[in-house]
């Protein structure tokens, strides 16, 4: 499915035609254009010969089912992952944004792949559709979006940006701008810019260790945006959105999860405007998680300091869907 493709052939149609074809993918849902009994049969005709609405994806479900992974073939027949995480309260859809990553993250099994290409908008959009369908035969829709599946959204700005607008729009998903994130490895460029953007949307930070020499052992890219680089760069998007920032920290056996990694954090983002989210390791190559132990000690650390914290509990890890692992393949 081209939502690009699908916009560029209503060209010749009246304005209306725009909006009814976006309740149709968007709210109805559909899955062929037969059902679109809005539109005149010629025209159903012609977008069912030219830009058919299917989306060629495998899926694999949890054991407790609450984490679905779907393996989708991109026209070009390059694959991406992405993940619905659904909770009590919310469906959450984790979508990728590029084909393999650039970033070559060392716990990570994307950035193992190396960078294939960027995604298109419609690409990015077309991971919520795939879920949204699934939700709705459960008479469910999707609640959340987040980008962070496959890639680095902010080596993809245009397109991360305009896909959001889709997943915002009323006359889309209308999913609210504070029900979106955005995660980053620290790309101060993407940062500054999505600071002037007036969005909502919740920016948050990859960040995974608290000193430069241990964060470039991990994440290359600390080398061009250093943590006071980093921090500077934060500390502006702070002032000018009154927004919160969310720090991600996965704890890494022995690697980054002492007490004195704890010490070191605390003292990097004392009064900071931020939440830290702890997240245990999901297995990749030589990477495994801390012990409960270390983890409840670095968590009890934090909270003395004053720093806020949290502690994700992992989804999807037994169908390798969980953070870190996505691999554009199911193995």
């Amino acid at each position: 499915m081209r939502l690009n493709s699908i916009y560029n052939l209503l060209g010749n149609e009246p304005s209306y035609r725009l909006k009814q074809v976006k309740h149709h993918i968007f709210i109805d849902l559909i899955e062929t254009w037969t059902s679109a009994t809005t539109l005149p049969k010629k025209l159903r005709e012609n977008l069912e010969l030219k830009c058919p609405l299917d989306i060629k994806a495998l899926f694999l479900k949890s054991k407790d089912e609450n984490t679905i992974k779907a393996l989708i073939t991109l026209n070009d027949d390059k694959r991406i992952e992405t993940v619905l995480m659904r909770h009590k309260d919310r469906n959450t859809v984790c979508v990728s944004t590029q084909v393999g990553c650039p970033l070559s993250c060392t716990f990570c099994a994307t950035g193992r792949m190396g960078f294939v290409r960027n995604l298109e908008w419609d690409e990015i959009v077309e991971q919520v559709v795939l879920f949204a369908r699934y939700l709705k035969k459960k008479n469910v829709k999707v609640t959340n979006v987040v980008f962070m599946g496959m890639g680095e959204p902010f080596l993809n700005y245009e397109n991360v940006i305009q896909a959001i607008e889709v997943i915002n729009d009323e006359d889309s998903f209308n999913i609210g701008a504070r029900r979106i994130s955005i995660s980053t490895s620290g790309i101060v460029e993407g940062i500054k810019r999505l600071a002037d953007e007036g969005l909502q949307i919740n920016l948050a930070i990859s960040l995974h260790a608290p000193t430069d020499e241990l964060r470039s052992s991990l994440m290359p890219i600390n080398d061009k945006y250093p943590l006071d680089t980093l921090m500077k760069s934060i500390d502006e998007y702070i002032k000018k959105t009154r927004r919160k920032v969310m720090f991600e920290y996965i704890l890494i056996d022995k690697i980054n999860d002492s007490k004195e990694h704890a010490f070191e954090l605390a003292r990097l983002l004392k009064g900071k405007l931020c939440l830290v989210n702890l997240i245990p390791c999901n297995p990749v190559g030589e990477f495994h998680p801390s012990e409960r132990s270390r983890i409840i000690e670095f968590k009890s650390v934090l909270e003395r300091e004053g720093i806020n914290v949290v502690q994700r509990f992992s989804f999807g890890q037994d169908i390798k869907a969980a953070c870190g692992q996505l691999a554009g393949a199911f193995s």
